[in-house]
């Protein structure tokens, strides 16, 4: 008796039946430009801001950041080339207050150390603008961006335009006045949205990474009081960064070289003293005793809310998200460790570049570990991954 056959069902030349292609569904056959290429882009930019990040920091540490007394966003791309020009720019920098109140009789070349700190920072920012506008450009005009996402690409180009219109508002505060650095407000300013940039860069590469079906199968397990719990670890994070920049803006890394007290006190008897009688609120921008007991206390907060959220996350389901949180309590003890060292070494140079790069490693990792919360990786029993 033949066998009723199915209506989707075809029969080839043989007389073999053939079963239908499996088809996906619409999300599957709508275009998904080129979601690798564009990953590998803003992979590229991501490691330049780490990059900015770390010679921004050096150029902070080596009092070099106001060698520079003008804003020539293009034309400032070219070094000067011979000894008349050089001349001309020491002149600049010998009309500014810090070299005036801090670095009278500096000779030429100690001027050419700080500027060529301070131009190499300026000329990588230029860099990665140009990385990002030809490759949105290129992306835009060949029609690869997926479905979504020209608005995320073209906010992170202008959240990089505005960082370097915040970087000389940063600079021209240091160069008026009495001022020997910049304002701390506006140091952290432009850390703070440094940092952003790269977390908008490495959420949107942890994205990019799968595919926009697996992409929405995970977000069906999402775990909704962990990724809230993440995500107040990365605010609080990011205002510990903060603080770091205030401490950095007003040397204050190098004020109280003792651990765990300060300088002998456990709260500076003089946090709430203003040099020229100011307001009080002062102090906790301008005052070194202040502004680093801040950074202390939110460093300890931090690491303990670090550790509630490991405890949670030993509870996810998914052994990827309980291995990201493991990494984030790793690194925030390498962090707290990182920073004990720079307070005893009086912020040495070597050893704060560590401590920042270290706070660039932990804010990833944070953010890592909140995207598995909002997008886990299912694992296997049997291959072990669960």
């Amino acid at each position: 008796m033949a066998k009723n056959r199915s209506i989707f069902e075809e029969v080839d030349a043989k007389g073999q039946i053939t079963p239908p292609a499996s088809k996906g569904g619409m999300i599957d056959r709508a275009p998904k430009g080129a979601r690798a290429a564009i990953r590998g882009w803003l992979i590229l930019l991501f490691l330049l801001v780490v990059c900015m990040i770390v010679v921004g920091g050096a150029t902070r540490l080596t009092d070099s950041g106001l060698s520079i007394t003008e804003w020539r966003p293009v034309s400032g791309a070219m070094p000067p080339l011979n000894a008349t020009d050089w001349q001309l720019e020491f002149d600049k920098y010998r009309a500014s207050p810090q070299y005036m109140l801090m670095n009278n009789g500096m000779s030429l070349s100690e001027f050419q150390f700080i500027y060529w700190w301070e131009w190499g920072h300026r000329q990588l920012g230029r860099f990665i603008g140009l990385v990002w506008g030809l490759g949105f450009l290129f992306f835009l005009l060949t029609r690869k961006i997926p479905a979504g996402w020209t608005g995320r690409l073209l906010g992170v180009g202008a959240l990089g335009g505005l960082q370097g219109a915040i970087g000389w508002w940063m600079v021209a505060s240091g160069l008026t006045g009495d001022m020997t650095s910049v304002a701390s407000y506006r140091l952290a300013t432009h850390l703070g949205l440094a940092f952003v940039i790269l977390g908008f860069l490495a959420w949107y590469v942890f994205l990019l990474g799968r595919s926009e079906t697996e992409l929405m199968q995970a977000r069906r397990v999402r775990e909704g009081r962990l990724f809230g719990l993440s995500t107040g670890l990365m605010h609080f994070a990011f205002l510990q960064i903060l603080l770091g920049a205030l401490v950095a803006g007003i040397d204050a890394g190098r004020a109280f070289p003792t651990w765990p007290d300060m300088n002998g006190e456990f709260f500076p008897s003089n946090a709430l003293y203003v040099p020229d009688g100011g307001a009080v609120w002062r102090a906790f921008f301008e005052n070194e005793g202040m502004v680093q007991f801040m950074h202390r206390m939110a460093g300890y907060l931090l690491f303990i809310l670090g550790i509630v959220a490991w405890l949670r996350g030993r509870k996810s389901a998914h052994l990827v998200t309980r291995r990201a949180f493991d990494w984030v309590l790793v690194m925030m003890f390498g962090q707290v460790t990182l920073g004990i060292v720079t307070v005893l070494t009086s912020a040495h140079l070597y050893t704060a570049l560590t401590h920042q790069i270290g706070a660039v490693i932990l804010w990833v990792l944070i953010i890592r570990a909140r995207h598995l919360s909002q997008y886990p990786v299912s694992g296997s029993i049997r291959k072990g991954t669960a």
